[in-house]
């Protein structure tokens, strides 16, 4: 179908791009901006809808308002003559000062100048984002349009994608994911799958762990992805990796759906995965299927037999009762959704995970997706390349080519590539190394300009505004289950036409780095109330620029929320972690309290800072430092690695191995 630009069609139609907007708005036809493309076509549909009409004051207002316009074109230069006039310019989603300067080919001072009339202090060097660029953009009639993300491999190697787009495809195993609670036999069900249905020919059993490993039922294969949980499997997807087909999640008939259940659940919904649910220890005294149904309902799964369209299927890895069944119901859902791959060319597939191995040197398990990987093809993956040296497959044998949903661990890979990036079979390894570098050096960019692209409540109101953002995605930590309904139906209620506000995820406990992790893959934000983010999990914000908020009173998480959805939010302080300590020894001091014998893990502490003290996880004390020692001497600072002595404010209740949280507040500008 041919395309046309949303105010091409307003010009060949008469009309302006304001009543072209509302006009497919009323066809069921939502567009971004004049410059959205749209198809050629819709031009017959308005016309149809205009001379259909059963409201003839409408068709009247449309007419009157056609023919008003008509006649200010003849007159005066309008949006649609300035249209004509405006040169269309390609641009990045962020440029230097000097870049736009030459993309709209004026000089750099003329630029300059136009930020510092916004309010703006720029040099040729500084870096502008692309909505600011447009604004530039317009002052001298340029129209703009994103250059789309630059993704070196996928440039590198799509001709050879689209020519398997022509190809003809055959069918392929399913991928499959297995998480669920710590102690509900997630890990007895894998081993159980994995001992009784090894791939026949291959008596001698499964001698090596490679993090995945393929079985046979039924005549059929089904890969399974043997990940740490879910923490690892958001992990890839948050690289942008999409290998999973079917998420199955373990439940306990004895114990129900727990919390790491829930993060399971929540965590392949966010994928966009089919779940299928593994109810199991049916051979324990105490089951209750229809108690774990319930749960699982009041999660959004409602199971077959319900009257839902999610697949439960009651097992035991004690006994193997049911997993044959389990494995039918794979085998069918994988059939449903027409898994296929091409299964000659070279090969594409995903890092599952890697190592750096002593004796054997950088380890990396890979999945291929398309076409055969072969001993000696020179590949590329990320930062990393080199030439397929060995192949070992889930059995521990070495094997000389991997076709599409099989899992092979090879070696002779330059450095240490993340899970979930995407590997290519490059033309030689001169070519494989040089495009390493090119991403390499990509990296080093994007990274600083890594935090355009995520979603912070402090510039939400504006992408809403953009057409960037529809929903906002939340992850809710809290002390207790209550606190965590509480907020979930509070901020739901702040969903309106233009944004709406969905939890993807609630739990109980400190904020961790498989949080962090969510937030990032979904582009979402996170809100604590009465936690804090341990360190990893503090660490892990920053560098994949989460926004990540803690409260204790859940009006003012609301308040934030509502504020930032409707461009209300007001200037505040924002908190900087700066270190913390770990409480090693207690000094009881005569008129002056307990003090904590201490070591500084991170960052430091410095004199009069805030602090929080939490125990396994849980907050105990926020308030502030009363005294700051090393030996017997009041000090302005102690630094990482350091021992300290802390005193705190009105508190002295602390115990031996408490973490100390130091912070002070800064003041931002919004």
């Amino acid at each position: 179908m041919e395309k046309i630009r949303v105010y091409e069609l307003a010009k060949k139609m008469n009309m302006t791009i304001g009543e072209i907007k509302d006009n497919l708005k009323k066809i069921g036809v939502e567009v971004k901006s004049h410059m959205s493309n749209v198809d050629s076509d819709l031009e017959v549909k308005i016309r149809e809808r205009i001379s259909n009409s059963t409201d003839v004051k409408e068709e009247e207002e449309i007419q009157e308002t056609i023919e008003k316009t008509q006649k200010t074109n003849k007159k005066n230069k309008n949006k649609l003559d300035i249209n004509e006039e405006m040169d269309i310019v390609e641009i990045p989603a962020n440029l230097t000062i000097k870049e736009l300067s030459v993309a709209l080919d004026r000089k750099v001072n003329e630029i300059i100048k136009m930020l510092m009339m916004e309010g703006t202090l720029a040099t040729i060097n500084d870096t502008i984002n692309f909505e600011d660029a447009t604004k530039i953009a317009e002052r001298f009639n340029f129209i703009t349009e994103m250059l789309p993300e630059e993704d070196i491999l996928g440039k590198e190697f799509a001709k050879i994608d689209d020519e398997r787009k022509a190809v003809t495809k055959q069918k392929r195993p399913p991928v499959v994911v297995v998480m669920g609670h710590v102690d509900h036999g997630k890990t007895s069900l894998l081993d159980y799958i994995r001992n009784s249905k090894v791939t026949k020919g291959e008596a001698g059993g499964i001698t090596q762990h490679i993090g995945a490993y393929t079985i046979e039922s039924n005549g059929e294969k089904i890969t399974f992805l043997d990940t740490p949980g879910h923490a690892a499997f958001t992990q890839m997807r948050s690289r942008g990796a999409s290998i999973t087909d079917i998420v199955v999640i373990v439940v306990a008939a004895d114990d129900g759906v727990m919390p790491q259940t829930l993060e399971a659940i929540d965590h392949a919904k966010a994928a966009g995965v089919t779940i299928i649910v593994a109810i199991n220890k049916i051979d324990k005294p105490g089951c209750n299927l229809d108690k774990v149904k319930k749960e699982l309902a009041e999660r959004e799964l409602l199971v077959e037999d319900w009257g839902g369209d999610v697949v439960a299927v009651p097992v035991s890895a004690h006994t193997g009762e049911g997993v044959d069944h389990l494995l039918e119901m794979i085998q069918l859902t994988a059939s449903l959704e027409t898994l296929e791959a091409e299964k000659q060319g070279k090969a594409k597939g995903t890092v599952i995970e890697s190592a750096l191995d002593k004796r054997r040197g950088t380890v990396a398990t890979v999945l291929v997706q398309n076409g055969i990987l072969k001993l000696g093809d020179p590949i590329v993956v990320g930062e990393s390349h080199g030439k397929v040296r060995a192949m070992i497959d889930d059995k521990g044998i070495r094997v000389n080519s991997a076709g599409p949903s099989m899992p092979v661990e090879i070696l002779g890979l330059s450095k240490v590539p993340n899970a979930g990036e995407v590997f290519y079979v490059a033309k030689n390894e001169k070519h494989a190394r040089q495009l390493a570098e090119s991403v390499e050096a990509k990296g080093r960019v994007d990274m600083l300009n890594a935090s355009q692209h995520k979603v912070s409540l402090d510039d939400l109101f504006d992408k809403i505004q953009q057409g960037e953002v529809k929903e906002l995605k939340i992850v809710i930590k809290a002390d207790v289950q209550g606190s965590i309904e509480a907020i979930k139906t509070s901020l739901e209620k702040l969903s309106n036409e233009e944004v709406r506000v969905n939890i993807i995820h609630g739990g109980v406990g400190a904020i961790s780095k498989t949080d962090v992790m969510l937030a990032s893959a979904s582009n979402a934000i996170i809100i604590g109330f009465n936690v804090s983010p341990d360190v990893n999990a503090q660490s892990e914000a920053e560098i994949e620029k989460v926004d990540l908020r803690v409260y204790n009173v859940i009006y003012n998480a609301i308040d934030d929320v509502k504020r930032a959805v409707t461009g209300m939010l007001e200037p505040i302080y924002e908190e900087k972690i700066i270190g913390t300590a770990e409480i090693r020894q207690l000094f009881k001091a005569s008129g002056v309290g307990t003090i904590g014998g201490s070591f500084v893990m991170t960052g430091k502490l410095v004199r009069n800072c805030g602090v929080r003290i939490t125990r396994e996880g849980k907050l105990i004390y926020e308030g502030k430092l009363g005294a700051l020692k090393r030996f017997k001497d009041d000090v302005k600072e102690v630094a990482k690695g350091y021992d300290c002595g802390l005193l705190f404010e009105n508190f002295n209740d602390i115990k031996e191995l408490d973490v100390v949280e130091g912070y002070i507040m800064e003041e931002i500008k919004r």
